[in-house]
């Protein structure tokens, strides 16, 4: 899978589709093409950014994912590929026949790596994970006892603690709250994408959730799936804080610029090196073996240190 995110947010343009590539215009600058197939994204958010049906179409076929941003540069919507895998209509039969107990196990298991994923994310920023490895040993089936909450409030107590904004604010995320939570909800979107576009591409339906069932988010096996990726985005928004002073409270372009060379970066996983692309692909992959019976257990990236 090809890792290219374009982000157009500051000048306006022209995207049109020409022989496979992407054709980029701009005001008094030569027409610039990127090859369909090295993209994975495209983010639009200047108000005077126009493309043409064959964009989508062209985007669409290729597998990359297109996303349209409100006037914070939030995204709001989101287009992926209907068609993107030569046995989908078999690999959706067995995701809408999967068992309630099957989707129980899923989440407990989902559920257990993100609160893994927290507690080497704590480590990494405070040298102590608040006890959140063996309240991952908690988990039971479907999280019943809704230990993922427990681990929340211990994580965000502690995470961002030196980058003034408030435990409680942190955990609710509400839009525009503050400049933490601006970039956290960038980020989370940017991540959705990424979990989005693998699932298309395993032959899944990211609507059909395993734990996700809002009838009004065509989303829901992404918002599942996604979990387990949160804290690479938290750390992403961390450093992100670290380099940028206070006055840098909104989306310029230089902060989604640092954001986005974290999320589409190397991260040290259990298996070497792999961008958030490939362990969100691998994971999507043992979605599908798991509905198909060839396997029991999710496929989950391990250790997400950001390998510069």
């Amino acid at each position: 899978m090809h890792e290219r995110i374009l982000d157009f947010s500051t000048t306006p343009a022209k995207l049109s589709y020409r022989y496979r590539q992407l054709v980029i215009r701009r005001e008094e600058a030569e027409p610039t093409s990127v090859p369909m197939e090295d993209i994975a994204a495209v983010i639009v958010s200047h108000p005077q950014i126009s493309f043409t049906q064959a964009v989508l179409a062209g985007l669409s076929e290729a597998g990359a994912v297109f996303i349209s941003c409100d006037q914070r540069h939030l995204p709001v919507a989101m287009a992926v590929p209907l068609v993107a895998h030569h046995v989908q209509t078999v690999r959706l039969a067995k995701q809408a026949e999967a068992t309630l107990p099957t989707k129980k196990r899923l989440w407990k298991q989902t559920i257990q790596e993100k609160i893994l994923a927290q507690s080497r994310a704590l480590i990494e920023i405070t040298g102590d994970d608040a006890g959140l490895e063996k309240l991952a040993a908690q988990v039971k089936s479907g999280d019943q006892t809704n230990v993922e909450a427990q681990a929340a409030r211990r994580y965000w107590q502690r995470f961002f603690q030196n980058c003034n904004a408030p435990p409680e604010a942190l955990g609710r995320k509400q839009e525009g709250e503050d400049r933490v939570n601006l970039f956290l909800n960038y980020g989370y979107s940017i991540l959705r994408a990424i979990v989005a576009r693998a699932i298309v591409a395993t032959g899944l339906h990211p609507s059909l959730g395993i734990h996700h069932h809002n009838k009004y988010n065509p989303y829901c096996l992404a918002d599942d799936l996604m979990e387990p990726f949160r804290p690479s985005v938290d750390l992403a928004v961390f450093r992100t804080l670290e380099f940028f002073d206070p006055s840098y409270d909104t989306l310029e372009p230089e902060v989604k610029e640092h954001l986005l060379a974290f999320l589409t970066g190397r991260y040290e996983m259990a298996d070497g090196l792999r961008t958030l692309f490939e362990a969100a692909a691998k994971l999507a992959q043992s979605l599908s073996q798991v509905f198909e019976g060839r396997v029991r257990q999710l496929h989950f990236p391990g250790a997400i240190c950001y390998a510069p």
